[in-house]
């Protein structure tokens, strides 16, 4: 079974947004996004979950007013609060799962 990584080209992401090509590449040298495939910043391919931690950022740089590296230290910390609670509800579940057992 194939999985398929649904994605967006730098293009599209830009004219979603509103966004020039130059904003999407400093949003790649602050590590906010990583593209998933090209070689020039005009040819990269975006996941879908990737996206949508840029847009998240550029809301929050707008919405806070922040520079580039606090915004990249925000969503940081936001994918980190992120995976510490599916990494709680994994443990969660297992642990129901062994207290059913005994």
């Amino acid at each position: 079974m194939s999985t398929s990584i649904l994605r967006i080209t730098v293009r599209e992401f830009c004219e979603r947004e509103g966004i020039t090509e130059q904003q999407v590449v400093t949003i790649v040298e602050h590590g906010i996004g990583r593209p998933l495939a090209g070689h020039g910043s005009r040819d990269w391919e975006f996941d879908t979950a990737t996206a949508g931690w840029m847009q998240k950022a550029l809301r929050l740089r707008r919405d806070l007013d922040l520079d580039w590296v606090a915004t990249a230290m925000l969503i940081d910390l936001l994918r980190q609060r992120e995976r510490l609670r599916r990494e709680n509800s994994e443990l969660r579940r297992q642990l129901r799962r062994f207290m059913l057992e005994e």
